[in-house]
């Protein structure tokens, strides 16, 4: 066995492996922001760059390429994925520039996309992502993820480097109108989808493709366990824990109200003390220069509907402790939130939003919430406390 791991918890992920008794790894390059406590001695880290990838993602991607091109036919590759795998490990599809892949990344993530268009833009432009990488290795290739997406969906999860691209160039071309961003892209991305739409650019490699005969997947951590961990937290501090099933995607702001109102409506079905939990992953749309992420203005879209509800606090964490630029994981806020933000003289909450400032309103009031980097992203975790 030969071990690739790649994203956040990439080192974390590689040592477990490597310290089963019954793995026999020949070689194990992992990719990732920060090399982890324990590693051993065998095993190469290289740090690549997150959220936005830049030239030792791009180094990365090449090791990457030349660690799998290096297996023979008789042997196997363990790959390891895990959030941040995308930017860490990146570089561009034959005949595209690294820099038009990278401006239009970040110009369709400031749209608004979401984790699915997003991805399958990204697949199409690179030369590791949608089964790129797995069709670059001779030897077998079993997927291990760590979801951070959604759906738990293998195509998604790092962009999907070791499992075949259902997606193709119509559904690039139709995910980039739905967000109006052609105009954004830099002309020879444009022209690349125009290409790929003519078929005069290959699609990436789809399911019954032989290189990928050998591609296996398995989704080994999602935010189902996330979930599940934060209502034996719950019960153990005394509240009733109650799940809503129905995952938390949209614009971070246009969702949060009705998030709310759909729990309400649930921890009032049972009793006191509840604390009401949910799951997701929302997006944010870039109209202004300030710090946040989508965990904090989700938060901050709630705090006006709070300033009614005495005894009820509203969180949003993401699982990796890290939410967006903002360096916290997220926020809390309740009936007092609003009125304590004027106090500080604070513009609103409505104007924070629209400057994409969320950090700069929270945190102030010391209502961040910071755990610190867990370097394990599974998503993103709502929740409603009502104790009256």
């Amino acid at each position: 066995m030969h071990v690739l791991a790649v994203g956040k918890a990439a080192p974390a992920m590689a040592t477990a492996l490597m310290a089963r008794a019954d793995a026999e790894v020949r070689s194990a390059l992992a990719i990732g922001t920060h090399p982890s406590a324990g590693m051993p001695a065998d095993l190469t880290f290289i740090a690549g760059s997150h959220p936005y990838p830049d030239q030792r993602s791009r180094d990365a991607a090449r090791e990457a390429l030349a660690f799998v091109g290096r297996l023979r036919a008789d042997e196997h590759l363990a790959l390891l994925i895990s959030g941040g795998a995308s930017a860490l490990m990146a570089e561009a599809a034959d005949g595209l520039s690294f820099d038009d892949k990278q401006a239009a990344t970040r110009a369709f993530m400031h749209a608004g996309a979401d984790i699915h268009q997003l991805n399958a833009l990204r697949r199409h432009l690179s030369a590791v992502k949608g089964g790129s990488l797995a069709a670059a290795c001779a030897g077998a290739v079993t997927t291990l993820a760590l979801s951070d997406v959604v759906g738990d969906d293998l195509h998604a999860i790092g962009s999907g480097p070791g499992v075949p691209d259902p997606s193709t160039w119509n559904d690039v071309a139709r995910a980039v109108d739905a967000r109006a961003a052609m105009p954004l892209l830099p002309p020879a991305v444009q022209t690349r989808i125009a290409d790929g739409l003519a078929r005069r650019v290959p699609d990436t490699p789809k399911p019954g493709d032989s290189r990928l005969a050998r591609a296996a997947g398995f989704v080994v951590g999602r935010a189902a366990d996330a979930v599940e961990s934060a209502a034996v937290a719950a019960r153990q501090c005394g509240f009733t824990p109650v799940v809503l099933d129905e995952r938390v995607t949209g614009e971070a702001r246009e969702v949060a109200v009705p998030w709310l109102h759909r729990a309400l409506v649930t921890a009032r079905l049972h009793g006191s003390r509840v604390c009401v939990i949910s799951a997701g992953e929302t997006t944010v749309r870039v109209r202004g220069s300030g710090v946040g992420g989508r965990n904090l203005e989700f938060v901050l879209a709630l705090t006006d509907a709070l300033g009614d509800l005495p005894g009820v606090v509203a969180a949003s964490v993401g699982t990796d402790g890290v939410d967006g630029t903002s360096g916290v994981a997220g926020a809390w806020a309740d009936h007092t939130t609003a009125a304590r933000a004027a106090a500080h003289g604070l513009p609103s909450a409505h104007d924070m939003l629209d400057r994409n400032d969320s950090f700069n309103y929270f945190n102030p009031l010391g209502d961040t919430i910071r755990t610190g980097p867990t370097d394990t992203n599974v998503g993103d975790l709502q929740l409603l406390f009502v104790t009256s």
